[in-house]
């Protein structure tokens, strides 16, 4: 069974957030604290057609997406902790 980042303390790193605005080549997120970010992508991210068509689902379903603290990056493991960790 997968472990969750809720049951480990790296979720003080880590805030739950909603897309609210997805336009080219800029992603806006609303974090549970009310406040916005601009997403910071990496340059696959930015350049993938697949991923921008990934977050209009999202943004259209409304889900909950991690994202870091710190450098306001989207998990890559989602809510599942990385073997890594």
């Amino acid at each position: 069974m997968k472990k969750l980042l809720d049951d480990t303390k790296l979720i003080k790193n880590v805030v739950a957030a909603q897309l609210t605005k997805v336009f080219f080549p800029y992603i806006i997120v609303k974090t549970e604290n009310q406040k916005y970010w601009k997403l910071n992508l990496s340059k696959k991210e930015s350049q993938d057609p697949l991923f921008w068509e990934s977050m209009e689902k999202i943004l259209q379903e409304k889900i909950w997406i991690p994202v870091g603290r710190k450098y306001h990056q989207m998990l890559d493991n989602g809510w599942e902790l990385s073997s890594k960790s």
